[in-house]
């Protein structure tokens, strides 16, 4: 009860953030500007204008969850509002899952918006809407679910500004996972064993890519959805129980 209390009114504080709607508003003329671009393009438009939509919505997630993620914990201490919180009768854990679970609803809301804009958008193109489409929004949503937690993390021992250039980095490098071992191959053992060490342990966010099947139709199987989607539930668990560890033993005197 206390822990959906914390995400209720995280929920609605992120709803009052001026970066959360410029964000959208953002995302929003991407995707209806691939109706121009498409325009100006020669060749197989459709695919063009799929490719760009989920992009957006990929892009701009990544921001809010980001942006808004790492302000969650340290906005709080900046505030000093931290040594209310921890004084009355919530637990630190409670609080750090409250407050992923109220961006987490933002998110979905934000996201749902964005997926409502680009069916609009195909729909006004007759460019036809199939479940693969939707599929590869899930997993883009779990790939958020991930960002969010890697983003709570950094804010909960780190300043606001390396919160973001990390959970940032580990975005980037987070896409370029599946190339970290091959290029460890050509490095000595010491970088051999650096390269094998990112590879394992973060995120291979590549693969909750489906923008190539959905372009190409290549469907996914059910069993392989569920895999990845797991596999994404699971990462993100571990992360917010790292988090919570780290949090419960700061010292807020």
């Amino acid at each position: 009860m206390k822990v959906l209390s914390i995400a209720l009114n995280t929920f609605r504080e992120n709803l009052r953030d001026k970066l959360l709607y410029n964000l959208l508003i953002f995302a929003l003329l991407m995707i209806g500007s691939s109706i121009l671009i498409s325009k100006l393009t020669l060749g197989d438009f459709d695919r063009l204008m799929i490719d760009i939509g989920l992009a957006s919505i990929n892009f701009f997630g990544v921001l809010i969850a980001i942006f808004i993620g790492i302000g969650l914990v340290s906005k709080e201490i900046d505030k000093k509002t931290i040594y209310t919180i921890v004084s009355k009768p919530v637990a630190r854990y409670q609080f750090l899952l409250g407050k992923y679970l109220g961006l987490t609803m933002t998110l979905f809301v934000n996201t749902t918006v964005m997926v409502i804009g680009l069916v609009l958008v195909l729909s006004a193109r007759n460019i036809p809407v199939d479940m693969l489409l939707f599929k590869a929004v899930a997993l883009i949503f779990v790939e958020f679910m991930v960002i969010t937690a890697v983003a709570m993390l950094f804010s909960t021992f780190t300043s606001t500004t390396l919160s973001a250039i990390f959970t940032l980095a580990v975005f980037v490098i987070g896409h370029l996972t599946p190339d970290l071992k091959t290029f460890g191959e050509k490095m000595d053992e010491v970088g051999r064993m650096m390269m094998d060490g990112l590879y394992y342990v973060l995120p291979n966010l590549e693969r909750f890519n489906l923008k190539g099947q959905v372009i190409h139709h290549l469907e996914i199987a059910n069993a392989d959805l569920a895999l990845i989607i797991l596999y994404g539930l699971t990462y993100t668990a571990f992360v917010l129980f790292t988090a919570g560890v780290i949090f419960q033993r700061r010292d807020f005197r």
